[in-house]
């Protein structure tokens, strides 16, 4: 099993162990700069010059849904873009509703770009959620309300998308995890869990390795 640990940032996976893997898990991490951009560059860079046998995201992430708590992990199974489109007066249209994609085209389904799931993926063994990706995090509460009322997605981050649209036309096997580290509401960084979460997201992969491994 070769594995490949995407994050967008050094301090999401810091606290993982540098002796992470085992005789049957063969681990590498791949940083990769934070946005849709970067991340869809440093990967696909790294998948036409090596093979794995499953790409896992990591990270943190905000959650649109008060109910999950602070600091726990989500599987996220679909991902939608949340600002790439055009603004018309007051209304907001995404790439969809301007027809420049087909919303039923590989590799979008209804819009969405889904994870194909595998036996592999219930060694996960966390909630699966919807995420959304956005170039600007939701701050203020109108660009709050548009969002949930159009996309009814579970979870924010800036990278979901991206990884999501590369594995699936690489053809690679692929799943994306996300540490809950705020609630998505007018920003008030004082209320981020963001320690707690990535704490409980490196814990949960240094036990999803070991799972690999036996």
């Amino acid at each position: 099993m070769n594995l490949l640990i995407v994050a967008a940032t050094k301090e999401e996976v810091k606290p993982l162990p540098a002796s992470s893997g085992g005789k049957r898990c063969s681990v590498e991490v791949l940083i990769t700069g934070v946005g849709m951009l970067a991340t869809a560059y440093a990967l696909i860079r790294q998948l036409h010059t090596n093979k794995y046998d499953l790409v896992l995201q990591v990270g943190v992430g905000g959650s649109f849904d008060t109910d999950i708590e602070l600091g726990s992990l989500v599987f996220v199974t679909s991902e939608q873009y949340g600002d790439l489109g055009a603004e018309d007066h007051d209304e907001y249209l995404d790439i969809f509703d301007l027809g420049l994609l087909d919303k039923n085209i590989a590799p979008y389904s209804d819009a969405k770009l889904l994870t194909p799931m595998l036996s592999i993926h219930e060694k996960i063994g966390l909630p699966q959620v919807s995420g959304l990706t956005v170039n600007t995090v939701s701050g203020n509460s109108q660009t709050i309300k548009r969002r949930t009322e159009k996309y009814n997605a579970t979870i924010e981050s800036m990278e979901g998308a991206a990884f999501h649209y590369v594995c699936l036309q690489e053809g690679i096997a692929f799943a994306q995890v996300r540490a809950i580290s705020n609630y998505v509401m007018p920003r008030d960084k004082s209320q981020w869990k963001m320690k707690e979460a990535i704490i409980n997201l490196n814990n949960w992969l240094t036990d999803f390795i070991e799972r690999l491994n036996t």
